[in-house]
């Protein structure tokens, strides 16, 4: 990549080499921040790999030393903190922190984690490599896409909107809803790099996916239901690149990204002869797979040609009956992760929220300035803007913007004025970052 190479080959061996699971306990703690740091750096230097098509370091880096595995248990153990900590540290009468930027922190690494998924899945040596946490994966994916599927009976996620006097807490708390739309977008799209390697999953993996979860009826029901669009004053919007955008009139009918790996997951999962062969077409199953018929419009299968296979598919399960259950006598492997750190931590909920209070969510202002100086230094500008989907948008207005913070380097504005309308939002941040820290 040559200017925009964040890191180094032999850099980033190391820093995959040094990838380990942390207990709960520790999460926020010094050492799990460093690695939350190197992860930051592989999910960059991934993207660039893949945006440039030059190899794929980080992911030949993964599969050789055996990390996949590792980052499935983080992805986990950050899940379920996020479910069982923050709740009881959201409640906890006296903490009133003066910053939350530690604890933001935490609940971004899990949107880390699967970033870093969905870019390197793509390879099916990655997913093969992940080897029985692969089964705890497909039950991730299948949690993050029923609340996604149950958020469209809610309406859109909620918008990110700046508001005085409200309590941090409270403010983290509607950014960790933001936060999970976007991880549960992200889910969908490893998901469907799972089902391109269906025909050499595990039997367990496979019964899981086709019984258990039932996952065409599933990804039907989120076809159906598009949480991923929504109209606005009468206009067609679609969330991509991290905002909703308006769909101008004449690219209506294109297929979206994410509508395009809802139909490719049913694909594998319909017409791949393990699947197949597994699948239980039940009266139910029957009745909601045959809802995709009214989508298979001739414009969408020229999108997707594939599709017209599983169009004919329809038409021939239309004309039979739904089998009965299969009683196949089946040895079946259970995901263990999320059983066993429940298991490990039982009731240590409320210590451990009393614990990280204490020891890692209460920096000092000193520490607090040298851990945002490293993220300064972590998200080097360049590659930043080398991986962003589109150019970069005033921080008050949103528009497009080209002038950057003098001070910081890290927000930008489209003019003058916005930048002097958004400063007592923004000195705080810059603040912290910026050397010598005191602003007038």
């Amino acid at each position: 990549m040559g200017d925009l190479e964040l890191l180094l080959p032999g850099e980033a061996d190391v820093l995959v080499r040094g990838l380990r699971s942390f207990p709960l306990m520790e999460m926020g703690s010094a050492g799990w921040n460093q690695q939350h740091e190197n992860l930051e750096k592989l999910n960059m230097q991934a993207i660039l790999d893949a945006t440039a098509s030059q190899g794929e370091p980080i992911q030949q880096l993964l599969v050789t030393h055996g990390k996949v595995p590792t980052l499935v248990r983080e992805l986990i153990a950050v899940e379920m903190w996020k479910q069982k900590v923050f709740p009881v540290l959201c409640k906890l009468e006296d903490f009133k922190p003066q910053n939350t930027f530690p604890i933001y922190m935490v609940l971004h690494h899990e949107a880390s984690i699967i970033n870093l998924l969905e870019t390197v899945f793509f390879h099916k040596e990655v997913c093969e490599s992940a080897k029985d946490t692969i089964m705890d994966l497909v039950d991730y994916c299948h949690r993050k896409l029923t609340l996604l599927a149950g958020r469209s009976g809610r309406g859109e996620p909620p918008e990110e909107e700046e508001a005085e006097d409200v309590p941090p807490m409270k403010e983290l708390q509607t950014q960790a809803e933001l936060m999970e739309f976007e991880i549960a977008l992200k889910a969908l799209s490893v998901l469907r790099y799972i089902t391109d390697c269906v025909d050499s999953l595990s039997l367990s993996t496979l019964s899981r996916m086709l019984s258990t979860h039932n996952l065409p009826c599933l990804l039907v029901e989120l076809l159906e239901h598009s949480p991923w669009t929504r109209r606005d004053g009468g206009k067609l919007q679609q969330f991509e690149g991290g905002r909703w955008q308006t769909v101008a009139p004449s690219e209506q009918q294109k297929m979206s990204k994410l509508d395009g790996q809802v139909w490719i997951a049913l694909y594998n999962l319909l017409l791949s002869p393990e699947a197949r062969a597994r699948y239980c077409l039940t009266r139910f199953a029957k009745g909601q797979l045959l809802k995709l018929r009214a989508f298979l419009t001739d414009i969408l299968i020229d999108q997707l040609p594939h599709l017209a296979d599983l169009q004919g598919f329809l038409a021939r399960l239309a004309l039979v009956e739904p089998q009965p259950p299969k009683k196949d006598l089946v040895f079946e492997q259970i995901p263990e992760i999320w059983e066993r750190l429940e298991r490990e931590n039982k009731g240590k909920w409320k210590a451990m929220a009393k614990h990280q209070l204490e020891h890692m969510f209460s920096p000092s202002e000193h520490d607090l300035r040298l851990q945002a100086q490293r993220w300064a230094e972590t998200y080097r500008l360049d590659v930043l803007e080398a991986v962003a989907p589109e150019r970069p948008r005033c921080a008050y207005c949103g528009a497009e913007a080209s002038k950057r913070c003098s001070r910081c380097q890290n927000e930008w504005y489209c003019c003058r004025e916005c930048q002097v309308q958004h400063w007592e939002t923004h000195r705080k941040a810059c603040v912290q970052v910026t050397p010598g820290g005191r602003v007038k």
